[in-house]
């Protein structure tokens, strides 16, 4: 049975100003998980993560990767989450040879946790052609639906939140330590629950870097939505990758950065 994203730690709160208080509390704290996938006996790779929605993390990570395309490659998936193991098992040869994929650590902190831009990336992130559009008030009230249901965001400030969305609805909201991580649990949940992301948004609660724009790509979801900022490189992907980028979606307003034709706004351009 899969733990919670939040677990609690006995510490003292200080508060200062003119009325020095000390007290004990029991702080709410973002769970961490390493788990490491084995195909095959073989240690494929350690996630970083929370220890929530194991198996769609397992799936969307072997999506993302190009391991697979299709849920029915994986024969068999055991998860010994007390271990932090994930024992996988293919039916018939990886969708990319074992050569393509470089062996690394996958950290739940932002950066240098991976590398920019493997075989499997270009293999597997494509150009998105869907004419799907969203109006600009329904992205402001898709991120205030997902600000609504960060209940583990609200208690511990420790994990980030990805959601996908059909019009004015939350489909499914994933949460982990790992922004990375979030958008695989969406990735596997579609894969699992047979849901096709194109002609959908995802919804995200972090920074739109490089890998979140490639994972939009790997997904095929042409908009992607975000309270947070952007970096160059995630825009000049988005630009190349035809994602519509929207940062800053908070107080009513936001940042449209590549594609806004997909979004319909009730003004012009002056």
């Amino acid at each position: 049975m899969e733990q919670g994203n939040l677990t609690t730690w006995r510490a003292v709160r200080y508060t200062g100003g003119g009325n020095e208080q000390m007290e004990e509390i029991d702080d709410p704290i973002a769970a961490e998980l390493a788990l490491t996938v084995k195909l095959d006996g073989d240690e494929l790779a350690t996630i970083v993560c929370s220890p929530s929605h194991l198996r769609e993390l397992v799936f969307g990570f072997l999506a993302s990767e190009g391991i697979i395309r299709v849920p029915g490659q994986v024969e068999k998936l055991t998860i010994d989450e007390e271990r932090g193991y994930a024992y996988l098992k293919l039916a018939g040869l990886p969708s990319i040879s074992r050569d393509k994929m470089a062996k690394r650590w996958i950290g739940s902190c932002c950066g240098k946790s991976r590398q920019f831009y493997f075989h499997n990336d270009m293999l597997t992130a494509r150009t998105i052609m869907t004419r799907y559009t969203i109006r600009a008030e329904q992205c402001i009230k898709l991120m205030e639906l997902l600000q609504a249901s960060s209940i583990d965001f609200h208690r511990s400030g420790g994990v980030h939140n990805a959601a996908l969305a059909d019009g004015d609805k939350l489909l499914s909201v994933m949460t982990d330590i790992g922004r990375h991580n979030a958008l695989d649990k969406l990735y596997g949940y579609c894969m699992l629950q047979g849901v096709k992301p194109e002609g959908k948004a995802i919804v995200f609660s972090g920074r739109l870097s490089s890998e979140v724009v490639l994972k939009a790509a790997k997904m095929g979801c042409g908009v992607l939505l975000s309270k947070s900022a952007p970096t160059d490189l995630a825009l000049r992907l988005a630009d190349d990758l035809g994602i519509t980028c929207a940062g800053f979606i908070r107080m009513g307003g936001m940042t449209v950065y590549t594609h806004p034709e997909r979004i319909i706004m009730n003004q012009s351009l002056p």
